[in-house]
């Protein structure tokens, strides 16, 4: 499997990829005019013909078959345009000495701290891929993109995790908050945004803090809590050295992770290399290997081992990357699930930390679904 950036010619692909796909759970438009848009703009992005702010990094992932089977991207810059807002985590703290009360209040407040940084977004994968190692290729392998050209990224690197959602794609924190200031549904705000019409929040949502003692019980129970659908990514990501840092979604209260860029460890220990063809041993370590071009970008994961400061690989893996031997690559070893799930429960011990009061309602959505399972690693 390669990841590769999208063509125009694989929106009839995509259309179909995209069928019946959740639409509250990605930002993929399935409007043939809008998706050839966004292909075409991509394609410009690749090419270095568009500013960071506008550019839009769109790769699809595509078997041995030819068949588009994925799809990614990651935002060059947001807010730029437009301003991004999101709801911060934070106390207010109320005291009546002559009355013995002393008391903190959970509270949000609007901000737009994550303006200029970068954002991973628009992942999804087809159902019958998801049990292997095509939802870890998918994800990480922008990450190793971003390594080759940090120039054209923020310091952080941000994903939005879609929030809790019933049956019927309905938001109880939006319902609970956001419907009264908006008068539209949570399908509707969340297609406006998703199109790219932020005004309406700044000139709707209030700027004054909100206590959260305020909403009902189902939508303080959904603040900072990530949709189940997002398990297996956010994994990934905690694993790379993702976690939240406080910051949740206007709409529907799902959490922000972020990382910066130099403390990914896709990005921290990737390395460039001369490549070797020849056939690794059957013990060989996988590989996550970047062909270092931006326009004809090709990404695959491999068995490869390091020979006298070489990255040996096999035959089908160079013509994967369209590359000879003596050419090089940027190469990192795929993370193993061990280390994902000690990295899961650090992040979610300094995070619950650093909220104080903010901790019993955070859980990590990886080791800790809905009922507080073991840890379900991709």
């Amino acid at each position: 499997m390669i990841v590769r950036p999208v063509r125009v010619s694989d929106l009839p692909a995509l259309l179909k990829l995209l069928q019946g796909s959740p639409r509250e759970l990605n930002n993929l438009s399935t409007d043939p005019e809008r998706l050839a848009h966004r292909l075409r703009w991509a394609q410009r992005t690749f090419a270095n013909q568009v500013e960071r702010a506008d550019a839009d990094y769109l790769f699809v992932l595509e078997d041995d078959d030819l068949q588009v089977i994925g799809v990614c991207a990651v935002s060059g810059a947001i807010g730029l345009r437009e301003p991004s807002y999101h709801y911060r985590l934070g106390i207010s703290r109320g005291r009546a000495p002559e009355l013995g009360i002393d008391r903190e209040i959970p509270t949000l407040f609007l901000c737009n701290e994550m303006t200029g940084q970068s954002l991973l977004c628009s992942l999804y994968l087809r159902h019958d891929q998801r049990q292997g190692y095509a939802g870890r290729l998918l994800s990480t392998a922008r990450l190793l993109f971003v390594a080759e050209y940090p120039q054209l990224f923020g310091d952080k690197l941000v994903a939005e995790l879609r929030g809790q959602l019933d049956s019927q794609g309905r938001s109880p924190f939006w319902d609970s908050l956001g419907r009264h200031f908006f008068k539209m549904d949570f399908q509707q705000a969340n297609r406006l945004s998703s199109q790219g019409s932020k005004s309406f929040i700044s000139e709707l949502m209030p700027r004054q803090p909100l206590y959260t003692c305020l909403l009902s019980p189902d939508a303080q129970a959904a603040i900072g809590q990530a949709h189940h659908s997002t398990e297996q990514a956010v994994s990934i990501l905690r694993g790379e050295g993702f976690n939240h840092q406080g910051c949740i979604d206007i709409f529907d209260g799902g959490p922000l992770i972020e990382a910066e860029v130099t403390k990914i460890r896709s990005v921290r220990e990737s390395q460039t290399l001369p490549l070797l063809v020849g056939t690794p041993d059957a013990q060989a370590p996988v590989w996550l290997i970047h062909n270092r071009r931006l326009e004809s970008c090709r990404i695959t994961a491999a068995p490869g081992r390091l020979v006298s400061g070489c990255l040996l690989v096999d035959r089908l893996t160079a013509k994967r990357l369209q590359l000879q031997p003596g050419d090089t690559v940027r190469a990192v070893q795929a993370a193993s699930g061990k280390r994902q799930a000690s990295s899961c429960k650090q992040q979610l011990l300094a995070c619950r930390l650093k909220l104080g009061a903010w901790s019993s309602q955070l859980r990590c959505v990886t080791c800790c679904p809905a009922s507080g399972a073991s840890c379900r690693r991709a």
